[in-house]
């Protein structure tokens, strides 16, 4: 064997992973999400969420050199598909119609987290096109009818490309900190030490100071209807906390699960994750999480729970990524008139001004985010299938739906809720 040969490993779990390993790999990325963390997948795994019972068969995909793990990325064979956000119904459909098995199939994702990041973590680009090519020879042996890697990274698509799979388009709505009606004039500013509080030190584009300065930034209706909103959820006497990390007692995680199950139970399915998950999340990465809870007469009726991106002490992308909020879960056990927009919106998105967050997204789906200033953003999936037929003809279905994205993108910029830069 060659000195430098490349192995590849394919594991069960990510278990058999060891965490440093992974973990030194995922702060190299580009854009490392929490999610992408080997205590996340792992406890994704550990708990029951994700695993060949619910439908995700892991089959973790690395490539070492000597000691070295030069590449890995989430590898799962599904037998449906669910919790993925992208969504392929029609496809499995067609090759059921033609008695073409679509399952197992096979996906590179992070279970039920539509968050866009790096999904192909490798030290270098030769590292990560060797990875696409593991990837499609996996798939080619295992005779699985297809591979599809979503809510991709840059880095990801382009080795994709050069590998032949198609790629599609999809919206979400992301909301950013930065005040689009301040000048470039010295009197725009804010004061001294403004920007270093906000983690923006040297500049760039001005975030917004506090709550009703990014109101004033939206046009007249929606600034109206937002402290409308808010104000309905004040006069039902409901109000307000924040815990973050290890400040969130083992109380607020039970009392967050009930609500987060009940969301499930209400439109009758039980829930993906499971209270040992977060449990989970509480003991090995609490400084990912921040959780917001809604009381009236000092008991708690409602909670959502967002990610941020916090890194482990002393990571080495630390210092060089964006602060980052992802709105995740919530779940309410009283009914209070627009009390989902101001626990998973308006709380989140001041605690993010008040903490120089610099963008929050939202989430997969949901146009009603633009009335909330969360904007849309185009993500992308990289998709291989087996089948040459089915492959010419999601090609061409690809290439008509990005078309008609394109056009939807343009209509939803038309809306765009804030008000034009002032000259």
């Amino acid at each position: 064997m060659a000195e430098n040969a490349i192995i590849t490993r394919v594991s069960a779990s990510p278990l058999d992973i060891a965490a440093a390993d992974w973990n030194a790999l995922w702060a190299l990325q580009a854009q490392p999400t929490p999610f992408m963390r080997h205590e996340y997948l792992a406890a994704l795994h550990a708990s029951g969420s994700a695993t060949p019972r619910t439908g995700w068969a892991p089959c973790f995909l690395s490539l070492w050199q000597d000691k070295t793990l030069i590449a890995a990325c989430p590898l799962y064979l599904k037998s449906h598909s669910y919790g993925e956000y992208v969504f392929d119904w029609a496809w499995a459909n067609a090759h059921a119609e033609h008695g073409v098995p679509y399952y197992p199939k096979a996906v590179v994702a992070v279970p039920f987290t539509p968050v866009p990041g790096t999904r192909l973590m490798a030290r270098d680009a030769s590292a990560r096109t060797a990875l696409v090519q593991a990837l499609r020879d996996w798939c080619e042996n295992a005779g699985v009818s297809s591979l599809h890697i979503l809510f991709a990274a840059d880095e990801d698509l382009n080795a994709c490309a050069q590998a032949g799979l198609m790629q599609r388009q999809t919206v979400q709505f992301h909301w950013k900190n930065v005040a689009p009606t301040l000048g470039t004039g010295v009197s725009s500013l804010p004061p001294a030490g403004a920007l270093a509080a906000l983690g923006r030190p040297g500049g760039g584009s001005m975030a917004y100071r506090n709550f009703d300065d990014f109101l004033q930034c939206l046009s007249q209706d929606k600034r109206k209807k937002i402290r409308q909103e808010r104000r309905r959820v004040s006069d039902a006497g409901v109000r307000f906390r924040w815990v973050q990390g290890t400040d969130i007692e083992p109380a607020d995680w039970d009392f967050f699960y009930r609500c987060y199950e009940r969301t499930y139970l209400e439109h009758g399915n039980p829930p993906y994750l499971t209270r040992d998950f977060f449990a989970r999340m509480a003991q090995h990465m609490p400084e990912a999480w921040l959780l917001f809870i809604a009381e009236r007469e000092g008991i708690p009726i409602a909670s959502s729970l967002i990610a941020i991106s916090a890194y482990p002490s002393g990571a080495a992308c630390q210092k060089h990524q964006e602060f980052v909020a992802y709105g995740r879960y919530w779940g309410a056990l009283e009914r209070v008139d627009c009390l989902h927009f101001e626990a998973c919106y308006y709380q989140p998105l001041q605690w993010c001004i008040a903490h120089g967050a610099q963008r929050f997204e939202g989430g997969a789906q949901g146009e009603h985010k633009m009335a909330r200033a969360l904007l849309p953003v185009s993500t992308h999936s990289a998709h291989w299938l087996a089948h040459p037929a089915f492959a010419d003809a999601v090609g061409r279905y690809l290439e008509r739906e990005d078309l008609g994205m394109a056009h939807y993108l343009e209509h939803l910029q038309a809306r765009n809720p804030l008000r034009p830069p002032r000259p």
